[in-house]
């Protein structure tokens, strides 16, 4: 197998491309810093590209370690043969590999290997050759034994289970061998699945018809494999995980039948008499009964009741596979999109975590994301303290000079809303100061609450309000957050409690590493949640870090960095690029040009009349922004002895020093007053943020309690294959209300014909 030559062709890259990343990561590099730091060497491949060519390389080199395997089991047998070898080699899944195994896998006792023992295999070659034109069940008496005829060194039991008492009883045990013989054949199974794919059908129907719930829609069902989408799978799953669904694959047997028959049984004319010998039913072998009949019955058999049910549970489990694959890729760049969320910086926030009979827990955070201040009111049922609890607020408001509230989305999130709003307004009247508020997802929140990490930060502080501090904090800086969360546990995407927990937690955790280093990490702030994803750096490592810190005081240059215990030179290499020292001795530590280009760029600065100080001059940076963008970059490259993709990066750095890519994210939508739902009127065009994005569409928070769902079929005036392809978690965007479900308080939006 030439997995280079593979890679090459899934991606659609060169294979020289795949041959120097393939290097790279088996010298240990992390896919972050060969994505930022190697671009030359790989062609400039994306993130996401390389990420794809690493899960690829893993699987095929398990994979050719898998062929080696069996090729050295089948060869141990005696059985190895060159079309095996070809076969195997062939082979592009763990799957087809698998199944070329199946015949040479050691078996647990079954039918056919019970009647092997019996010593009837001889019997069941004859009835295949279909050459002997004797009597079969002539033949079958000379395989008739007594247990007198039966080793006597042998267990009664064992000697028992060897009797055959009739030739039908031998004639049974042949047909047995020849059925899992024909169940075993790698070709019959790669014919009929693909007869699966094409023509098979996923029917699905209720346990208990008469109860409402989620899966109506599919208590009487019926898509094609061939054509049913990821999440439908999923949700078919989960639908008969909970006993609500029964699921059947039904498929043309027929067919199927008639492909394995036509290929055992000679001399037989299919088209004008297959139907006669399917529809014999022979409950017990007869005198005359023809190895043509006995054949028939053991395909029949063969496939009922092994093949049938085998195929049935792959075919299940490969849309299984590839339904979590797509809904972990969704997941992954949802998860990206949120991460990666505008930060609202340089304000002070209230976080405001909702309830009912426990109260409203409230945490001021300061703009460094410092608690300054906590509580708790109870506007909320049951003890509506309204009056009392708005008195509480606007002290705050005035004491602390709070700009921003964030509300999470929870329980009693919308009666909070309509309480937030009416204290801002009656601020408001009192002052003339400016209040908003803004709704924030509060997933994952309690899981943080309760967590060792959140126990660490804050001991001294209820469980309870360390929700309210995290809520605050996901406004100001979404990324320096989220990450203390398992980001399976961030609520987006779709059906992530159902998918392969493990694919989809490593999945998730490279998408977190590659926003944290696609902003960077300020070494003097970051907690050891953040520290540990950045490239080169485990967790042990990110709390040597900031124990240092806290030690010594605050870094001034990345090169302390090697005085962290455990840090050598080789994750200072992977890791220095992705680390920020504001204020410190270096300014190009600022930006994410990496210590091994530090020479040429003060090289280009000084070639250009500058040096790297000016950098926090904002008069000179903006000359000096004007000099980069006029720059011969091949001449220039050479000079420098570095390549171009590099020198673009570093005159990109240059030009916004210190600037954060979040940056050019859409800004939360910041709100003043309530949207009821009762307001909301057909054809009303409403601005909204995308909370999430699955494979059927886009929820957009418009302000009422429910996002609206922007069906697939509502994005666009022109075909949409993938609803990314229009949106992303975070856009702000105007919608249309197309239709209003009052019982259930659901809002269905529509964004074509907007500008």
């Amino acid at each position: 197998m030439n997995i280079i030559k593979q890679i090459a062709e899934e991606l659609n890259v060169r294979e020289n491309q795949v041959q120097k990343t393939v290097e790279l990561i088996d010298e240990g590099n992390t896919i972050p810093f060969i994505a930022r730091y190697r671009k030359e060497v790989t062609g400039n491949l994306s993130d996401e590209t390389l990420r794809e060519l690493d899960e690829r390389l893993t699987y095929l080199r398990n994979l050719e370690k898998r062929i080696e395997e069996v090729k050295n089991s089948i060869e141990n047998q005696g059985k190895l043969t060159d079309e095996i070898i070809v076969s195997l080699e062939n082979a592009k899944t763990l799957a087809e590999v698998e199944d070329i195994y199946r015949p040479y896998k050691q078996k647990k006792k079954t039918r056919g290997t019970v009647a092997k023992a019996r010593g009837l295999e001889p019997l069941a070659e004859n009835i295949l050759e279909q050459k002997d034109k004797a009597s079969i069940y002539e033949l079958a008496k000379n395989y008739v034994k007594t247990i007198d005829e039966i080793d006597e060194n042998l267990d009664e039991k064992s000697r028992k289970e060897l009797v055959v008492e009739t030739p039908e009883d031998a004639l049974n045990g042949a047909k047995d061998i020849i059925a899992e013989q024909i169940s075993d054949d790698t070709e019959f199974r790669k014919s009929i699945k693909k007869i699966y794919y094409r023509e098979g059908v996923i029917e699905t129907t209720a346990e208990k018809p008469e109860e409402n719930t989620t899966y109506n829609m599919y208590y009487e069902f019926q898509e094609k494999i061939s054509t049913i989408p990821s999440h439908r799978i999923l949700a078919i799953n989960r639908g008969e995980k909970e006993e609500f669904l029964k699921v059947k694959i039904t498929k043309n047997e027929e067919k199927i039948i008639y492909i394995i028959s036509k290929n055992i049984i000679k001399n037989y004319n299919f088209t004008n008499n297959l139907k006669q010998y399917y529809d014999i039913k022979v409950d017990e072998i007869k005198a005359d009964t023809t190895r043509e009949i006995l054949l028939f019955q053991a395909i029949k058999d063969s496939f009922k009741r092994l093949i049938e049910p085998s195929v049935d549970r792959e075919i299940r489990a490969d849309l299984t596979e590839k339904a979590d694959t797509q809904a972990i890729k969704v997941f992954g760049k949802n998860a990206k999109q949120l991460l990666l969320g505008a930060p609202l910086k340089g304000l002070t926030v209230l976080g405001f975590d909702p309830a009912y009979r426990t109260g409203c827990k409230l945490a001021i955070i300061d703009e460094t994301g410092k608690v300054l201040g906590t509580g708790v009111v109870y506007p909320t049922e049951p003890q509506n303290d309204v009056e009392g609890s708005k008195e509480k607020i606007i002290e705050m408001f005035e004491k602390y000079n709070i700009n921003m509230v964030a509300i999470g989305n929870g329980t009693a999130s919308r009666e909070s809303e309509q309480f937030i709003s009416d204290t801002i307004k009656e601020y408001k009247e009192k002052t003339n100061k400016d209040v908003y508020y803004s709704i924030v997802s509060e997933a994952g929140a309690s899981v943080y609450s309760a967590s060792k990490l959140a126990t660490e930060e804050y001991p001294d502080l209820n469980v309870s309000l360390r929700g309210a501090i995290s809520i605050a904090r996901r406004l100001q800086d979404p990324l320096a957050e989220l990450v203390k969360i398992d980001p399976k546990a961030i609520g987006i995407g779709q059906y992530q409690h159902d998918v392969d927990q493990k694919k989809l937690g490593e999945s998730l955790a490279n998408v977190v590493e590659d926003a944290v280093n696609e902003v960077g990490v300020d070494i003097n702030t970051a907690t050891p949640s953040l520290l540990s994803y950045v490239a080169g750096i485990n967790s042990g490592v990110a709390k040597n870090i900031v124990k240092y810190r806290e030690e010594n005081g605050k870094y001034t240059e990345r090169k302390e960095l090697l005085k962290v215990p455990k840090l050598g030179k080789s994750a200072f290499e992977q890791c220095s690029g992705f680390i920020r020292i504001p204020n410190g001795k270096n300014p190009l530590e600022i930006t994410a040009v990496h210590p091994e280009s530090y020479k040429q760029t003060e090289m280009l600065l000084k070639s250009l009349g500058y040096k790297k100080e000016d950098l926090l001059d904002k008069e000179k940076l903006s000359e000096l922004k004007e000099k980069l963008s006029k720059i011969d970059v091949k001449k220039t490259a050479e000079e420098l002895e570095i390549g171009e993709i590099t020198l673009n990066d570093i005159i990109g750095e240059l030009s916004k020093p210190g600037r954060d890519v979040r940056e050019d994210m859409p800004k939360p939508i910041l709100r003043s007053d309530v949207l009821k739902f009762e307001d909301l009127k057909v054809g009303q065009i409403l601005t909204g943020t995308v909370r999430n994005i699955t494979d059927f569409g886009a929820f957009v928070d418009v302000g009422v309690k429910h996002d609206g769902l922007v069906h697939i079929s509502e994005m666009s005036e022109k075909f949409v294959k993938n609803p990314s392809q229009i949106a992303s978690i975070g856009d702000i965007v105007k919608v249309k209300v197309i239709d209003i479900d009052t019982v259930k308080q659901k809002v269905k939006l529509s964004m074509k014909g907007i500008n």
